[in-house]
């Protein structure tokens, strides 16, 4: 389908429901009153794949049993039983995410095609058992994006190239790339992405979507294809910070909806990071000024600069910790979750990508791969090093005292700029992002968006102390209730120049 003709809008209702834009609350409503079921969200989101994803390429595949399931959670409903905010709401993964039923799970690798997991990843085990409906699993950057240093953001041999529904010919940005288009052009009500560095909150950015990426260790890693046991974390894609919190709740356990308070920035203090983070993209600039007006207007004591020590020079020791962890994640990996895969290891999808170079490598190669093959086990003396200084500067000589300095709640930063390009031939060019220092200290964050440039969104991130998620989803819901920045796709085939 060519992307240029994709049709701006396509509305189904869901037997009682418009679900384009639709909330989890809206849709349980809905539910709950008797005006739509599970089944008939779940008819009406197929069917905005099957009209929309050709142009989008964002959904890998649907759950072929999503109807069954819907059925049964309809029959639980009308016998009493509900089991919560998520009972029959349909839910996208990222496929890099195990799941133990029809659906593959391939990371968006032919060398994984036809591959079935023995059996559900935790969270998605969570997931079930809140009541949700897997409804298929979402396109991806191949590998997480971890395969090379030239890769184009969502593309994968698998599924092709992911656009952005804002603006067609634009990356959708990240590894979560297919997931955030899938939330933002309502294939699906929410979805759930993973970051090792950025893949959840800046596709969200780019997407116009709330991405949370919890505390390491927060939500379950079991199942999930890894890069870093150091740095990778799941966590929710949504369009609104509400959905975000339930979904989170349904990911980790407690129920984080208690934070949200459109009162939530009154009192708190904020720091603003701009040292190499700041200055890319006047216009994203100028929009992140205004937000942190705007939250100084809503109560918010602004500590302007409190900038981040030490951004940039723990770069390629980052580099070297997730080198050395792709290989030994990959090697344990391949053989539990794939089991009646051909490849069992990072040297054999090497081996792989060379005897498939046509499709596998058409635009870009495996440099990364290569070089993580080359790494030994994680006992050496170099990846310790590495480790140690990342862990270093990102915490006790990074966030941890800047935190202390200025006693802060939260950091405030630009989450990147408007989308660019998408270019096959050279790769992604990022004009700025902030998501490394929550990266490799391990802590939370969340984007919201706050604005657009010519059409395409951009958002602001707060960056949280471990654990503390609350605090981000407080602040973050204030911000977005006190200013719905937040607007629909609309497809178009570039970006909106008529006006910013």
């Amino acid at each position: 389908m060519n992307p240029s003709c994709l049709v701006l809008a396509v509305a189904v209702a869901a037997a009682g429901v418009e679900i384009e834009e639709a909330t989890l609350a809206e849709l349980q409503d809905s539910m709950s009153a008797g005006r739509t079921t599970s089944r008939a969200l779940v008819e009406g989101y197929l069917a905005r794949i099957a009209r929309l994803d050709p142009g989008l390429r964002a959904v890998l595949q649907v759950n072929p049993d999503a109807r069954d399931i819907a059925d049964r959670l309809d029959r639980e409903r009308k016998e009493g039983v509900t089991r919560g905010p998520l009972h029959g709401i349909p839910v996208i993964l990222k496929d890099n995410v195990a799941t133990g039923d029809s659906m593959e799970t391939t990371v968006g690798s032919l060398a994984l095609a036809g591959n079935r997991s023995p059996r559900d990843a935790f969270l998605v085990e969570r997931l079930r058992d809140a009541g949700a409906v897997v409804l298929g699993k979402a396109n991806l950057s191949e590998w997480a994006n971890i395969r090379s240093s030239h890769s184009s953001s969502g593309w994968s041999g698998r599924g092709g190239q992911t656009r952005n529904p804002y603006a067609l010919d634009r990356s959708p940005c990240g590894s979560s790339s297919g997931t955030a288009v899938a939330v933002a052009a309502s294939l699906a009500a929410v979805g759930v992405g993973t970051e090792t560095d950025g893949s959840i909150v800046c596709p969200s950015g780019a997407t116009g979507l709330v991405g949370l990426k919890p505390t390491v260790g927060l939500v379950s890693r079991t199942g999930i294809a890894p890069i870093s046991h150091t740095q990778d974390t799941a966590g929710p894609m949504a369009r609104t910070v509400a959905d975000a919190a339930v979904l989170l709740g349904a990911l980790a356990g407690p129920d984080y909806r208690r934070f949200l308070d459109p009162e939530g920035l009154r009192g708190a203090r904020i720091g603003v990071a701009r040292k190499k983070v700041y200055g890319a993209s006047p216009p994203a600039d100028r929009i992140f000024d205004a937000a942190v007006e705007e939250m100084r207007r809503r109560g918010a004591v602004i500590v302007d600069p409190a900038d981040i020590p030490h951004l940039g020079e723990y770069d390629d020791a980052e580099t070297e910790v997730l080198l050395y962890e792709l290989k030994a994640g990959m090697d344990a990996w391949l053989p539990e979750w794939a089991p009646g895969a051909r490849v069992k290891s990072l040297a054999d999808v090497i081996a792989f990508d060379v005897a498939h170079s046509g499709e596998e490598m058409p635009f870009f190669e495996q440099d990364l791969f290569v070089k993580s093959q080359a790494k030994g086990p994680l006992t050496e003396p170099a990846y310790k090093k590495a480790l140690e200084k990342c862990r270093r500067l990102s915490r006790k000589q990074g966030l941890d005292a800047v935190f202390a300095k200025h006693r802060l709640d939260a950091i405030v930063a630009p989450t990147g700029g408007p989308a660019w390009t998408i270019d096959l031939v050279n790769g992604d060019h990022f004009s700025q992002g902030s998501s490394t220092a929550a990266a490799v200290s391990g802590y939370p964050s969340i984007t919201v968006p706050a604005g657009q440039v010519f059409g395409l969104p951009v958002g602001v991130s707060f960056i949280g102390k471990a654990w503390d998620e609350g605090m981000l989803l407080r602040l973050a819901y204030a911000f977005e209730q006190a200013t719905h920045h937040r607007k629909p796709p609309r497809y178009l085939p570039t970006a909106d120049l008529s006006g910013r």
